[in-house]
């Protein structure tokens, strides 16, 4: 494990590098990593840094995930990656129905998909499925995102009974990191589905009644309401309710089998790793 070197570089002009290392460096210093810094919009310094690399985990977000082509580029020209890791981290791209402004997001992903393996680059394509810090504060009331625990009521789209799937950050970065070198996740898709986490939105609601002693008001945004929410709202939560369209009314993150032709899942694989549940991260919200 100690023989892979992974680069961390910056996305934005070399001139802000300063600040970057400022920022990053006594965070690594105390560790056997290095800093190594490139750019992702200048390509000698991108194939530079990643020269420097045994394995590439893009972590881009949503506004330069178009650009992640100039890393498989980067990659292709240097020819040492041994394992790309492209930005996903999210529900399967190619296994979700949803609609705009999620659904060109995917999109984009999934030529992303077909141009490294056009490329031959050896790669994993991380699938952690829900972000717990993202929609467990809010008791999954994804209109509600970042305003805490509801004190009355809560926001269920559709029926609430589709099956999603929470996984804590830490804990997507712990599978990640063990997934890099591990030859039974090459060229494949490393699910996260661990088992105590596959609720229903209905499932959360109830667990945490049982946590605070007392019930609230369901208020229920059929699936056509919701589609004309989406069209109405403005950025982010356009983008965040497309997705939950995707999550929590179609159940697309667990309606389907893995099947070793494509896929592996994290806690099938990595039992010894032990992950936060859901009941356990409600409870820090007491």
């Amino acid at each position: 494990m100690s023989s892979r070197r992974v680069p961390a570089v910056a996305t934005r002009p070399l001139s802000s590098s300063g600040m970057l290392r400022r920022l990053i460096q006594p965070r690594w210093s105390s560790s056997r990593a290095s800093l190594i810094q490139g750019d992702l919009f200048d390509h000698g310094s991108l194939v530079d840094a990643i020269r420097g690399a045994d394995i590439v985990i893009s972590a881009v977000g949503p506004r330069q995930l178009a650009e992640q082509p100039r890393i498989v580029m980067a990659i292709k020209e240097a020819g040492n990656v041994k394992r790309f890791l492209p930005s996903e981290f999210g529900s399967d791209v190619e296994r979700v129905h949803t609609v705009d402004p999620a659904a060109t997001l995917y999109a984009g992903k999934v030529s992303l998909r077909r141009l490294i393996e056009a490329e031959g680059i050896p790669h994993t394509y991380v699938c952690c499925n829900g972000f717990a810090e993202t929609y467990l504060p809010s008791i999954g009331d994804v209109t509600a995102v970042g305003a805490g625990p509801p004190s009355a009521k809560i926001m269920v789209l559709g029926d609430g009974d589709a099956k999603a799937v929470f996984v804590v950050e830490e804990d997507i970065a712990a599978y990640t990191v063990r997934a890099v070198d591990d030859r039974r996740t090459l060229n494949k898709i490393l699910y996260m589905r661990p088992p105590a986490n596959v609720m229903s939105h209905k499932e959360v609601i109830s667990m945490w009644e049982r946590k605070v002693g007392r019930t609230f008001q369901i208020v229920r945004i059929p699936e056509a309401d919701l589609l004309k929410m989406i069209k109405e709202a403005a950025f982010p939560l356009n983008i965040l309710l497309s997705l939950a369209l995707s999550i929590f009314v179609r159940g697309d993150q667990a309606n389907f089998e893995i099947e070793p032709s494509f896929g592996v899942e994290a806690t099938e694989l990595y039992p010894d790793l032990r992950y936060t549940t859901v009941d356990e991260y409600l409870d820090r919200l007491l």
